[in-house]
């Protein structure tokens, strides 16, 4: 039998205080190498998962993610970035954290070992079996994450998880479980480094492909977004340009106009 190590395992490195700061990041960086591979052979785990995504968003579903401590922060992180880059609403992909939005910062003693807080904070959305929830714990055993995929699934919504550990608690909860094995961390239980970086490249995905699927991207261009300073309606004018073949001050007078760039280019093809 093969046993995998996981990332609360001792790492493969020793004497770290002896080490000379190149010897340090040199040894970091080898490490990191490795989770874009660990997360490749995952692709088939979060292509059901997005797959699910899109379904239910389509049909006016919404996307939960919860986590507690660098999970949750880059489940709200990724959440978060949905608004400005898509042009969605605030309530479409939603982070939860254990302790809650305090915990964003500072770590909040003991939040994640409550076996019934996860579910009160989506109950809390009036959370129903249109919605998707995803786990995110890199060890798949925190008490926060997993209580409350098992309330989801007693109440037929879908789940799914990335954790960085193989058969955890919370892959067998998951309906849909991503498993992104990045073994021992070069720190000690120290998931914020190779778990989180598997973590936050699985989230990019998820969310950047479902959003395409929803058709929130023309060509390659995130003609949603939201223009909330000078650098993206410089991009965005650009954007219109390159689209209608016009010139600068024509392309901006449209995105002034319309206050997005989708509007103007369809008003503008219509002849409106």
């Amino acid at each position: 039998m093969t046993f995998i190590k996981t990332t609360e395992e001792d790492s493969n490195y020793n004497h770290l205080e002896k080490m000379t700061i190149i010897e340090l990041l040199t040894n970091i960086n080898n490490e990191d190498k490795s989770v874009p591979l660990a997360v490749e052979k995952a692709l088939p785990q979060i292509e059901k998962l997005t797959e699910q995504i899109v379904i239910k968003l389509k049909n006016g579903g919404r996307l939960f993610y919860i986590g507690a401590g660098t999970s949750g922060r880059l489940g709200i992180l990724d959440a978060s970035e949905c608004p400005p880059t898509f042009g969605v609403s605030h309530d479409l992909v939603i982070g939860l954290i254990a302790g809650g939005d305090s915990a964003i910062r500072k770590a909040v003693e003991f939040a994640e070992d409550s076996t019934t807080q996860g579910w009160k904070d989506l109950k809390a959305y009036n959370i129903t079996s249109k919605d998707v929830v995803i786990g995110i714990a890199a060890s798949g055993t925190t008490p926060y994450v997993v209580s409350a995929l098992e309330k989801c699934n007693l109440n037929n919504i879908i789940t799914g998880c990335i954790t960085c550990n193989h058969n955890s608690p919370l892959s067998t909860t998951s309906n849909y479980p991503i498993e992104v094995i990045v073994g021992p961390e070069f720190l000690t239980g120290s998931s914020r480094m190779k778990a989180g970086t598997a973590q936050k490249l699985v989230l990019n995905m998820i969310s950047t492909a479902v959003m395409i699927k929803l058709d929130r991207v023309k060509g390659n261009k995130m003609i949603d977004m939201q223009l909330s300073n000078d650098k993206l309606v410089n991009r965005g004018t650009q954007m219109i340009m390159n689209e209608l073949n016009i010139n600068f001050t024509e392309a901006e007078y449209l995105l002034k106009k319309y206050k997005s760039v989708r509007i103007a280019i369809k008003n503008y093809t219509d002849g409106n």
